[in-house]
């Protein structure tokens, strides 16, 4: 071979491994780029969020034995633990507010107003006290018919205020997801056979939901199940429960017969309600809470996470 055609085959030769260097090298930074960008999704600096709660005593923490705040102390630790997230929140709960009441706060307090419009996230637990307070005057009525009209009407009424403050809170923040909070019954392991509160419960969950999605931005986080059977919640379980408190039961809800299952510490207590006021989630209840809130808040990361 003459010298002219080996240093062609040389050069030649020579630029391959100079490419296929270039390639290998290359591969690795891009492996290297790929692994430091994801790397750095879990490093960098924690996205803030700010979650502003609004309701009634749900919101406020109340029946938590730990003095922890209820569900909204432990979304925040939740969110900020599995994601990479800062969380503030402002609770604006108080225990024995109504729709109309929560409203009236938020219409009249300009430090609510400022604190809900910078939400990023908003919750809210609502439409408790209006069913049982409603429920409390029922007592009293002998009638059936009577009482289903009086629900029915008390229904419509709950969907229009309802509708009224959820209509007040995108007067201040028009964009913000918000989670909106089911009710349950509390007294469901008491008065199994008391079709009157688990249907309300039903019906009021049901015009919730639906005003939640008429808003297009709110989702609905359900809980009532979970919370109104406590450990009673399998089929079978829910029959020996009916079954033992047929005689509980059998007087139907009255005032007297209420007072009486609550002053005893009775053996069907559920553990997830407090055993102090037979209503509030303990601190496992708003566990079960803040365990629903987060999967939905999960299923809608795309509305909160900038």
């Amino acid at each position: 071979m003459r010298r002219s055609d080996r240093k062609k085959q040389h050069h030649f030769k020579g630029w391959w491994i100079g490419l296929l260097v270039v390639v290998v090298l290359a591969g690795i930074g891009g492996a290297f780029f790929a692994f430091n960008g994801h790397h750095s999704l879990t490093t960098s600096k924690p996205q803030h969020i700010n979650l502003v709660a609004l309701g009634d005593s749900l919101t406020e923490g109340v029946g938590d034995e730990k003095k922890q705040g209820g569900y909204v102390s432990q979304i925040k630790s939740k969110l900020e633990s599995k994601q990479n997230v800062k969380v503030s929140t402002a609770n604006y709960g108080v225990a024995g507010n109504r729709s109309d009441q929560i409203e009236k706060r938020l219409k009249t307090q300009p430090k609510f107003q400022k604190t809900l419009k910078n939400a990023d996230v908003i919750v809210m637990t609502v439409g408790g006290n209006d069913l049982f307070q409603r429920l409390q005057q029922e007592m009293f009525v002998s009638s059936t018919t009577t009482v289903k009209k009086d629900m029915s009407t008390a229904l419509d009424t709950y969907q229009d205020k309802l509708t009224s403050l959820m209509t007040e809170i995108r007067k201040v923040n028009p964009k913000a997801p918000l989670f909106l909070y089911s009710i349950y019954n509390p007294v469901y392991v008491y008065f199994a056979n008391v079709s009157l509160i688990s249907q309300s419960v039903a019906d009021y969950n049901e015009a919730a939901k639906k005003t939640a999605q008429a808003d297009g931005h709110a989702y609905f986080v359900d809980i009532n199940h979970d919370l109104s059977d406590g450990q009673y919640n399998t089929k079978a379980k829910r029959a020996k429960l009916v079954k033992q408190n047929k005689n509980v039961n059998g007087q139907g809800l009255n005032l007297a017969r209420y007072n009486d299952v609550m002053s005893e510490q009775h053996k069907n207590s559920n553990i997830y309600i407090s055993n102090d006021d037979h209503f509030h989630p303990n601190h496992k209840g708003y566990g079960i809470m803040t365990n629903h809130l987060y999967k939905v808040m999960m299923a809608h990361r795309d509305q909160w996470e900038r």
